[in-house]
Parts: structure tokens; C-alpha cells; sequence
């Protein structure tokens, strides 16, 4: 695993506050707890430069040797030291993963305050001047509503993912794209979505080794894919709810039910198996 670190402070408050070699202590913590060793040649730094700004030297040696597929992970402490604006930092995220870096934050997510959203969920909004703060988070009445019968019509006995989005296309219900026809991804995103009962979720995946190439068109190296974590690393942001847990939690059992079913459904005999 090939692992870098990126730690910025932009002001003499900041850095006595939080200083940049108490950022660097972190996140090497962070990666030793992981069993990974952090190179100092991968340790980026920005001393007094404004997050509000992209171009820094640290960072742009950072995406200068993600772009040269250089890097696995990058570890920063909290969004705020990637990026101030919200928009930034999603582009910056963006960017990095697809040059294989995933960005992973140490920090403030901990304390479930920052949402860990890149995109909003269909039924929430979001406040403008802080679009990070869970407790400035909001739900859309009129795509609630959706999204809570939603819940109701598959809890119904004969109801599939598949009908339920027939169902809304005949309605003339908009996609969440704004289209007229809704598919079968888009229902069941929304039915498995924790937010939903009121957590958003972060930190559930992990980097690690890519088994193989991505695609043929992509360098061959050292790629780096996701793996599941373990349930109690994961960071529950409270956030609005608009189904109850138990709602949630009778949808969930369904999904998983119906899925069982369609695998073993999908196992055919096939009469000349046999045959060389």
C-alpha cells in the first residue's frame, strides 16, 4: 500500500492552535494503526497557505504524483485541511480516485458532526454556508413524502424493487435525474440508503490491493480497490430521518430475502453440460 499524507495550515492562530507537526503526528498514528508505512518523501505540506485556494506547492506535488499513479491513499486529518470550500474538496476527492488515490480522513469525523456526503441523497438538503454540518441538514417535504412510500410500497406482500420503479414511471413520477423512467438501481439506492433512518454512514470501506487491472488502457502497477470494514469502525452521522429504524430495518431484511431468492433462482441445468 502505497501511502501519502497531506497536512495544511494557513494562518499563525492555526498554527498555534493546530499546529502542522501535531496534523503530521496524527495521521502517522493513523497509518501505523493500519500497518502501513508512510515514506517521508509521500508527506505533503502546505505552512501557512489559505484552503480557500487550490494551487499550493504541497498539494500540487500531491495530485502531480497521483496523476503519475504514484499512490493508494492519502491520508488528511479533516476536509477543512484538503479544502475550505465544499466544492473544492469534492473535486479534490474526485480528481485523486480517479488517478487510483483513495482520500481518507482520520479526524473530525469521529465526532459525528461533518457529513461525509459527496452527493446529497434524494429527500435532504443542505444549508449553503455549511454544507458539512450535519446539524444544518434539512429534509425536502415533497421528496420525503416520495421516499417514505416508497418504504410503505415495498413492505407490501407482492411488491419488488422492479414494480415499485414500473410503478413510479407509470405515475409520471421524475427520476432523480429528472428523467420520466425509473429503473431498478435507483429504487433499491434509496431503499438501502442508512440516511433514510436517520445515519449517514462513512468510513464503512477500506483501501486495499487491487486483485487486477482495471482496464487495459490503465498503466500496470499496484492498483488499489475497497474492501468492506468491520460494522464498528463505522461512523454514524445523525441526520434527519424519514422512516423509522424498524421500517428500515423490515425493508432491509426483504431486500436481502428477495436477493437470496433471485441467486438461487439464477443456478440452470443446463441438458448438454455434459457433453465435451
Amino acid at each position: 500500500m502505497r501511502v501519502a499524507a497531506y497536512a495544511r495550515v494557513s494562518t499563525t492562530r492555526q498554527a498555534q492552535a493546530q499546529g502542522i507537526e501535531q496534523q503530521l503526528d496524527r495521521l502517522r498514528a493513523a497509518a501505523a494503526e493500519r500497518g502501513w508505512d508512510l515514506d517521508d518523501q509521500h508527506v505533503y505540506r502546505d505552512d501557512g497557505y489559505s484552503g480557500a485556494r487550490i494551487g499550493r506547492p504541497g498539494l500540487d506535488r500531491l495530485r502531480d504524483h497521483a496523476a503519475l499513479a504514484e499512490l493508494d491513499i492519502v491520508l488528511v486529518t479533516a476536509p477543512d485541511r484538503l479544502a475550505r470550500n465544499y466544492v473544492h474538496q469534492v473535486l479534490l476527492i474526485d480528481e485523486l480516485a480517479a488517478r487510483g488515490c483513495q482520500v481518507e480522513f482520520v479526524d473530525r469525523l469521529r465526532a459525528g458532526t461533518l457529513l461525509p456526503w459527496t452527493t446529497v441523497p434524494f429527500g435532504y438538503r443542505l444549508d449553503p454556508e455549511r454544507p458539512r454540518r450535519a446539524d444544518a441538514a434539512r429534509t425536502e417535504p415533497g421528496e420525503a413524502a416520495l421516499v417514505a412510500q416508497l418504504f410503505d410500497w415495498y413492505l407490501e406482500p407482492q411488491a419488488t424493487v422492479y414494480r415499485l420503479a414500473r410503478r413510479l414511471t407509470d405515475l409520471g413520477v421524475p427520476t432523480l435525474r429528472g428523467g420520466p423512467r425509473w429503473n431498478v438501481a435507483s429504487v433499491r439506492g434509496i431503499l438501502r440508503n442508512p440516511a433514510y433512518a436517520g445515519r449517514a454512514l462513512s468510513n464503512r470501506t477500506q483501501a486495499a490491493p487491487a486483485r487486477g487491472r482495471k482496464s487495459a488502457m490503465l498503466p500496470a502497477r499496484p492498483g488499489v480497490s475497497h474492501a468492506p470494514r468491520p460494522e464498528e469502525d463505522w461512523i454514524a452521522v445523525p441526520v434527519p430521518p424519514i422512516v423509522s429504524e424498524e421500517a428500515f430495518a423490515q425493508v432491509q431484511a426483504k431486500l436481502d430475502a428477495n436477493q437470496q431468492g433471485a441467486a438461487r433462482n439464477t443456478r440452470h441445468e443446463y441438458l448438454l453440460r455434459a457433453l465435451p
